[in-house]
């Protein structure tokens, strides 16, 4: 590695974690002024607002707007360097324009590979911490109709090609439940009926127990009932298939998610472009880094009329775009048929493209 690679992989850093300590700094503030009538309701002390609360929703904001502080770190180092020739004086050494980006480069890998580890490790832990304070003290100010609430109602899944399962009540924390049934289904007839008063999660035998329970087994000459009073079964369903929040995808780790998702499919559960879309959104959201990356030094290189001051303004906009771009991709793989991946790929194509057009185009 060279001076120069050090020069600008070093200032390079150093910019973005300067961006990202500054924008984390405002939208605390930002956020405290939000829910500040919620923090006063909890009667939580400071420490236990920041330990339980703000320990979760930092890093969570953070992973959120990561390329967005990569970007304008990228744009403002960049376009300083323009603003003093220094990228004039590089190239003009004998360093070809290729070289001049690897530091670059280099530093966008580096970046790209740190969100990557946090999205699948570290990120889902934060939302959790995040989450249960939101449900706890947050939610629970939002009325009877909030679905973030420990105590799920009419649950309905498919529980294999044949089989649905219904649940009229079901408490998240204490994994009790009532008025649970299984129906079975040959063709357009019913052969099988389970039903139970109530069950509960066994946490030591991992399995589930229910009370009071009727079988009804339906033949076409005639039908068979047995009544017990306590019965263990082990259904390819655990008590985390049966929290429906908003918040349940963000907090599994990646390799749990994508256990959950393959079990959502079996089900053919109405939630699986949701965790799809999720699942390859901590692919492509850390490569948009590079791409990025790639985008803001070619722009910001260029010594134009206005310095950092248009380079930024140019670099917001962008920014922006790629949000808009990835928000309308999500709406519609979630809301519609639109194929999941393409949901989280398209704009990191999109931008790819750009910066390849942006790239030939540079002056060399």
């Amino acid at each position: 590695m060279k001076i120069l690679d050090k020069y600008i992989l070093s200032r390079y850093l150093i910019t973005f974690f300067f961006c990202i300590i500054l924008f984390t700094a405002i939208v605390v503030v930002v956020d405290i002024s939000e829910k500040a009538e919620d923090f006063t309701k909890s009667k939580l002390s400071f420490y236990q607002i920041m330990v339980d609360y703000y320990f979760g929703f930092i890093p969570r904001i953070d992973a959120l707007l990561f390329p967005l502080f990569v970007f304008i770190s990228v744009i403002f180092f960049t376009s300083k360097m323009a603003g003093r020739s220094e990228v004039i004086a590089v190239l003009a050494s004998g360093i070809n324009y290729r070289r001049f980006i690897l530091p670059f480069m280099a530093g966008g890998l580096v970046l790209a590979a740190v969100l990557w580890l946090g999205y699948k490790y570290v990120i889902p832990k934060a939302n959790k911490k995040w989450a249960d304070f939101e449900i706890k003290y947050v939610d629970a100010n939002s009325g009877i109709n909030n679905v973030n609430t420990a105590y799920k109602e009419k649950i309905y899944f498919k529980l294999d090609s044949n089989s649905y399962v219904g649940i009229k009540g079901y408490d998240t924390i204490s994994k009790v439940g009532s008025g649970f049934f299984i129906q079975k289904f040959k063709g357009n007839k019913l052969i099988y009926n389970f039903r139970a008063a109530s069950f509960n999660w066994d946490t030591a035998g991992r399995i589930w127990k229910f009370t009071n329970v009727v079988e009804r087994t339906i033949n076409e000459i005639n039908e068979t009932i047995v009544n017990t009073a306590e019965k263990k079964i082990l259904y390819n369903f655990k008590p985390i298939d049966l929290r429906r929040d908003n918040y349940l995808k963000d907090q599994m780790l990646t390799p749990d998610l994508d256990a959950f998702i393959k079990g959502e499919k079996i089900r053919e559960s109405d939630t699986v472009n949701t965790l799809l879309v999720e699942r390859y959104n901590r692919d492509a959201i850390p490569a948009s880094v590079i791409i990025l990356t790639v985008i803001g030094t070619v722009l910001a290189s260029r010594k134009v009329r206005g310095g950092s001051g248009a380079h930024i303004a140019l670099g917001v906009v962008l920014s922006m775009l790629y949000i808009l771009l990835s928000r309308f991709s999500v709406v519609f793989a979630t809301k519609g048929n639109f194929p999941a991946i393409l949901a989280a790929w398209i704009p990191n194509v999109i931008f790819a493209m750009l910066a390849l057009v942006l790239y030939r185009r540079a002056a060399k």
